[in-house]
């Protein structure tokens, strides 16, 4: 009779086990795609800083001014950028002082 027992014993602690491995790993999956994901943003948000020089630094050489607002950069020079996750601050000092450029991620008050 003691061995019928100490099988379900075993059963039950075996269960466990399965249960909190598997928390474990859901645990593990879920921090890897949250530290991809800031990843992912900080390399948003570097690219759109480079794209915003890149594009001001164009025209610039091409049209012989620095563009007055951020809307011009968006009309004529193809920047794209998701609104809901950056502010840009687009401050321009002249037609032809380079303007200053703000990126600052919403949510995390990260600026570059």
């Amino acid at each position: 009779m003691k061995r019928f027992q100490m099988e379900k014993s075993r059963r039950q602690y075996s269960g466990v086990i399965s249960v909190l491995l598997f928390f474990g790993i859901l645990f593990l999956l879920y921090t890897a795609v949250q530290s991809l994901s800031g990843r992912s943003l900080e390399e948003q948000e570097q690219n759109l800083i480079q794209a915003l020089r890149q594009s001001t630094i164009q025209c610039y050489a091409v049209e012989g001014f620095y563009p007055e607002n951020l809307e011009y950069l968006e009309e004529n020079y193809g920047i794209r950028y998701d609104h809901d996750s950056f502010f840009v601050d687009y401050q321009p000092a002249g037609r032809n002082i380079m303007p200053e450029i703000t990126v600052i991620r919403k949510g995390e008050g990260q600026t570059e």
